[in-house]
């Protein structure tokens, strides 16, 4: 994880940031007059960072949750997978177009034990974006998906479903190899897939693209991202014809953890470290590592007939409605 003065900061975060530089000032006093002690001054600095990240997620707006889940510095599927498990081997290719580079999953060891992990992957730079395609996967990315969630049934192995998408990539190539047929395909299946699948949102949760690895026994969310049909940006686009309204709109879409909870739409909100995940990749995997496992341990005993029994009228339970 980056230090400062490499991190990024976002808008609200900007007092953490002031406080990093009385941080470098004090050090530098320090450094040309060696014989004044300020060690204790530079503790009490550090302190009041803490501090202020927790005041500053303490009382977030949605919008600002939106925010933090697109952090520059956030950790990614494959920097969670590396945090959590033992070992990972990456599998490639949807065996008919070619390697979606912004799906990637393979086998990995899980606190002793073999689950295939799936996930969305953005990049960390500008090369890594565009290679990524920002976490947006074609027809062949969810192909690929459902070609390892097979797998994974065949050898009777966990499927484990990392979300962080801003959404299925909606250009009219995509398009044209089927990309509304490969989402619906893979919901289709993971509903009768014979094996454990848990879910966890750890960024974006957006649309489609995110509901084509989004069906599962147990659904995780981290408390700093958002889960919702439409982006606020867009929602605000298309309401008002402008994105000046998007803090509005992302209000009105009741799209974060919470939200989610009370609707019943997810099993459980993961808790993040002191300010978020960016704050620190290795705290936020070993938590979500013990979220993962647990909500494994409630679901691997149960028989494959009847857990697809249950994932279908989990699914058939959601929402609101009215009979006439």
């Amino acid at each position: 994880m980056p230090e400062y003065p490499n991190r990024q900061f976002l808008d609200f975060e900007q007092p953490i940031k002031e406080l990093y530089e009385q941080i470098d000032a004090t050090k530098k006093l320090a450094e040309k007059n060696p014989k004044i002690n300020l060690s204790a001054t530079i503790d009490q600095l550090e302190q009041s960072i803490v501090d202020k990240r927790k005041a500053i997620t303490a009382s977030l707006s949605p919008w600002q949750r939106v925010q933090l889940s697109r952090h520059p510095d956030r950790p990614y599927t494959l920097k969670y997978i590396q945090n959590m498990c033992d070992k990972f081997v990456e599998l490639h290719g949807d065996r008919n177009v070619k390697d979606d580079k912004a799906m990637v999953g393979g086998f990995a060891e899980l606190d002793g034990h073999t689950v295939m992990m799936i996930g969305q992957q953005k990049g960390s730079n500008t090369k890594a974006r565009q290679m990524r395609n920002f976490g947006m996967a074609n027809p062949e990315g969810y192909r690929k998906a459902l070609r390892l969630m097979k797998l994974a049934e065949k050898f009777n192995k966990p499927v484990v479903c990392l979300i962080d998408t801003p959404g299925a990539f909606p250009g009219l190539e995509a398009e044209e190899r089927g990309q509304g047929e490969a989402i619906a395909r893979n919901i289709y299946e993971m509903v009768r897939l014979q094996v454990p699948i848990i879910i966890c949102i750890i960024g974006e949760g957006a649309s489609g693209g995110a509901l084509g690895i989004g069906v599962g026994d147990k659904t995780l969310m981290m408390e700093n991202t958002w889960y919702t049909v439409i982006s606020p940006e867009s929602c605000s686009s298309i309401l008002w014809r402008s994105w000046d309204k998007k803090e509005i709109a992302a209000e009105q879409l009741k799209l974060t953890a919470d939200d989610m909870k009370g609707f019943g739409l997810i099993d459980e909100i993961v808790p993040e470290p002191v300010g978020g995940a960016h704050w620190s990749y290795t705290e936020a995997a070993a938590i979500l590592k013990e979220k993962i496992v647990a909500a494994l341990s409630t679901v691997k005993d149960i028989a494959p007939a009847k857990r697809v029994e249950n994932r279908i009228e989990k699914y058939s339970k959601m929402g609101f409605w009215e009979e006439a």
